[in-house]
């Protein structure tokens, strides 16, 4: 208790007081080696002493001015560095050369110490001063006052570099204490490492145990993602917590150190490698050109911010509906312009894409030639819940978008699309589909723009993504939620994701469907079961009632269904890009195409929600609704009435009455056709 009061008193001293014991204690164990080495030679203490008198002062002025040069007091002495202490020997041996410099020419007597007496003070005064600060760090961190039971017992899984140096940085702190180290490399096992003996990994199960290690540190940042899950596949089943150290490209950049610890990643879950980019095809729909991006501040469209603005284009045009997430992304990327002195005029637009005037006037005054749509509704219970907003968003919207891009002479024109459109159960998926189907058809007519869209399934860590919602129920202690325990998902990782809808679209011949090779679909209840063991926890259910943390099903979602599929059909063609396949889907002509915007701006204009899914049936093949009850909020508060617009001298008037049974009315179709061209 006095120790670690005395340690917290020394810790908190104004620093020139610290400085000043500094130097009065280096003072002191300069004359203490001194004096003990005059001891040890000479035979003739007192005569040695009475010749070589002022070699004492002359070590103490010698040596404390270089040692203050050399940042000897500038240093936290809790923290000193290996080449602080090294460099006292260098300073030491110049100390003594000078002393013996001075024996030798000076006349003045009072400097007569033998030669080997500044040897062995050399020696001496190097041993005091390193051990005297290695005490120091010692007792100030609290190495010895601290109860080393405390401190939670670690493996760490690596015998490298990085494992190496996570090794010293948990040595100190206090938090953590290494109690084995594990590698497969068999040269390295069963030697020392700082002190700690290397084990073999199949030595994990019986160290865990024995030591009572609740969580291993994964310091191995090189391996690949498929030797990264072989590995976690040993560790998932111990009960202990699995953390790693930064990806080695991190810790190059120097945007992250070894030892800052993380979560496992989800993609490690995945266990499968990014597939390096084509940077031919990364670059040539972006770099110097004037590139739109849409939806610039959700989870995919402010990661193709990232990437585009890297790529240098002469202008970048970002454009949200939030206010928030638009200043968001804009202070980003205009750091990342600052930071990299980047040649990029960055262009902040506050709008949305069903509001036609705007959209066309933004094209049309950045002179924009590329464009990736990602401006879309895609949580699917709530586009469900909204689906006139959907609608709007997610068809009229991308209409809208498109037919101003083609004005405007936009080169390529790439829509962010989702396996969800593919066989939709949901309002989302179905929209989604529309969204393509304009794109398809606008190109069946004949147009110079290319229109083409990219398909994929889920991405970790977006916004609405069960990854960090498994993480926060976790922290929470559970339960965690899921659906159905069959539920299976396609997953990427947001930045591989942006990346390869880049590349699709250099690759754009017009009409094309883009679907990513996203490996193997998860089971999500697996996904949760590894999350919860990775975290050093144990699942609650039948055969272990009394696990850390339950599972609850809670039934799928409206809209939702247990598997996902990325292709109509079977026909797809390999592309210059091993994870990218070009899909031949079938598609609509123009003027069909244009029958059924038509017919579902009417009825978005009307909040027709009826009448909206009925022409989603008989637009899109195979989409077939879970029920066939409307899960739309309002439809439903109003009683499943649509409403009538009645056009007046001060603009158009909105009646509630018109019933619900009555889609097909002729004098509704006609009011409503008033805000056909209108601003939505």
């Amino acid at each position: 208790m006095y120790l670690q009061a005395l340690r917290y008193r020394l810790i908190s001293l104004p620093r020139p007081v610290k400085q000043f014991t500094l130097v009065f204690a280096d003072a002191a164990l300069l004359v203490v080696a001194l004096f003990t080495s005059t001891w040890l030679v000479s035979d003739d203490l007192r005569g040695a002493l009475a010749a070589g008198w002022l070699q004492f002062p002359l070590a103490l002025l010698l040596a404390i001015p270089l040692f203050a040069q050399a940042g000897f007091y500038r240093a936290i002495t809790r923290f000193p560095s290996s080449q602080l202490l090294l460099s006292t020997t260098g300073l030491l041996i110049a100390v003594a050369l000078a002393m013996a410099a001075v024996r030798h020419w000076s006349p003045i007597p009072g400097f007569d110490l033998p030669k080997t007496t500044l040897l062995a003070f050399t020696a001496l005064s190097m041993i005091l001063l390193v051990t005297t600060r290695l005490v120091m760090r010692a007792v100030l961190l609290g190495s010895y006052t601290r109860n080393r039971r405390a401190r939670t017992p670690v493996i760490i899984y690596g015998a490298g570099s990085a494992g190496v140096r996570l090794l010293s940085a948990m040595r100190e702190g206090g938090k953590f204490r290494v109690v084995a180290v594990v590698d497969d490399n068999p040269d390295l096992q069963y030697r020392l490492l700082a002190g700690i003996r290397v084990w073999s990994p199949h030595e994990l199960n019986r160290l865990s145990k024995q030591l009572g290690v609740r969580r291993v540190l994964l310091a191995m940042p090189s391996i690949s993602r498929a030797r990264r899950q072989e590995i976690i596949d040993q560790l998932v089943d111990l009960n202990v917590r699995v953390q790693t150290v930064p990806d080695v490209g991190d810790i190059i950049s120097g945007s992250a150190q070894v030892d800052d610890l993380r979560e496992v990643d989800a993609l490690d879950l995945l266990g499968r490698d990014p597939v390096p980019p084509n940077l031919e095809l990364l670059s040539s729909c972006v770099t110097g050109k004037s590139v739109l991006i849409t939806g610039a501040g959700g989870s995919i469209g402010s990661e193709l911010c990232r990437q585009i603005v890297l790529l240098q284009p002469t202008r970048l045009a970002i454009l949200d509906i939030s206010e928030l997430a638009l200043y968001k992304i804009e202070r980003e990327l205009r750091s990342i312009i600052d930071t990299r002195a980047l040649d990029v005029e960055l262009v902040a637009l506050l709008g949305s894409v069903h509001h036609r005037p705007r959209i066309r006037s933004v094209m049309q005054a950045y002179a924009v030639q590329t464009v990736y749509h990602a401006a879309a509704y895609k949580h699917v219970p709530i586009v469900e819940m909204n689906m006139i907003e959907g609608v709007h968003n997610n068809v009229i919207g991308t209409w809208y978008a498109a037919e101003a891009a083609e004005d405007a002479g936009v080169e390529t024109f790439v829509l962010v699309s989702t396996d969800k459109a593919v066989s939709p159960t949901s309002v989302m998926g179905a929209t989604k589909r529309v969204a393509e189907l304009v794109l398809q058809g606008m190109h069946n007519r004949g147009t110079k723009t290319r229109f083409c869209m990219v398909r994929f399934g889920n991405v970790l860590d977006s916004s609405g993504s069960v990854v960090p919602l498994f993480r926060d129920q976790i922290a929470r202690g559970g339960p965690v939620t899921i659906t159905d325990p069959e539920v299976t998902r396609y997953f990427m990782t947001i930045p591989e994701a942006a990346q390869l809808v880049i590349q699709a679209g250099s690759m754009c011949r017009g009409g094309d469907v883009f679907v990513l090779d996203m490996g193997e679909p998860v089971r999500i209840r697996e996904l949760a079961r590894r999350m919860v063991q990775l975290m050093g926890l144990s699942m609650q259910d039948a055969d272990n009632p009394g696990g850390d943390i339950a599972l609850q099903f809670t039934g799928l979602r409206p809209g939702e269904k247990l598997y996902e599929e990325l292709l109509i059909g079977s026909n797809v063609t390999r592309t210059d890009h091993p994870m990218i396949l070009r899909a031949m889907e079938e598609s609509l002509s123009w003027p069909e195409t244009y029958d059924n915007l038509d017919g579902l701006l009417h009825a978005a204009n009307a909040l027709d929600c009826e009448r909206a899914v009925t022409l989603l049936r008989q637009i899109v093949t195979g989409y077939q609704p879970g029920t066939d009850q409307l899960h739309d909020l309002t439809w439903s508060a109003s009683g499943g009435r649509i409403l009538k617009l009645v056009e007046s001298g001060a603009g158009p008037a909105v009646v509630v009455g018109a019933s619900a049974s009555m889609p097909g009315d002729p004098d509704a179709a006609k009011e409503a056709s008033s805000l056909r061209e209108a601003p939505i």
